[in-house]
């Protein structure tokens, strides 16, 4: 059952093994295995209680569930905080990221930088989308994760993860308006939005390593001088 790193320590690993369990310890293994069971069975109890209570709403989670990594138990939490009628409470998806204080801030006057510190907001919502953003930026060539990789260079990675749940938070909001789900429009979606910015800072970078770069038409590729 050894995983990961301890794959290389199984000799402590059957060191720490050997041993005797007197009938204390059995005991008091037994008295946790019992506490566990109880608390296995009080969590399927809550658990269907939800279900229940969230059964007139259940259109609303699947839509929620479409978005990368979020499933059903995010789903309820989202839903439990911003409520069914988001729509009506907040005129727009800014309104409702900025009452969960998932905004990254940008403070700058007179050249100085001050804190853009997001405040405290609601704690449970940004928890659940924080830890929601954190799986969905592992999803291979998916909008988030390119999102994220293009933030945490400049900005670090904790405020691009803030980013990334405010994006997510966002899309939420526009499916319910609009009700429909989510379609992913994948990791290079961002450079479209301003293709020249992204060709410009790819050629700052490869003539920073001594290159001179030639753009030719579509169709055939670059040509790269050789290095002074």
């Amino acid at each position: 059952m050894a995983k990961g790193k301890l794959r290389k320590k199984m000799d402590k690993l059957e060191d720490a093994l050997q041993g005797h369990v007197g009938p204390h310890q059995r005991r008091l293994l037994d008295s946790e295995l019992d506490h566990l069971d109880f608390l296995d069975l009080k969590i399927g109890k809550l658990d269907n209680d939800i279900a229940e209570r969230l059964q007139p709403y259940q259109h609303i989670l699947e839509q929620m569930d479409t978005v990368d990594d979020i499933g059903q138990r995010a789903a309820e939490e989202i839903l439990a905080e911003i409520g069914p009628d988001v729509v009506s409470r907040f005129p727009n998806a800014h309104h409702l990221a900025s009452w969960a204080k998932v905004c990254p801030g940008n403070n700058e006057s007179a050249g100085k930088h001050r804190s853009g510190k997001t405040g405290h907001g609601n704690n449970w919502l940004r928890s659940v989308l924080v830890e929601i953003s954190w799986s969905a930026v592992r999803v291979k060539d998916g909008y988030f994760s390119g999102l994220y990789h293009r933030l945490a260079p400049r900005r670090g990675k904790k405020r691009a993860i803030v980013a990334v749940a405010h994006s997510i938070l966002v899309t939420i909001y526009c499916m319910l308006k609009n009700g429909t789900v989510y379609q992913d429009l994948g990791a290079h979606s961002h450079d479209l939005l301003n293709p020249q910015r992204v060709i410009h800072r790819a050629i700052n970078r490869i003539e920073g390593l001594g290159y001179k770069v030639t753009l030719q038409a579509a169709g055939s590729a670059s040509a790269l001088a050789p290095p002074h």
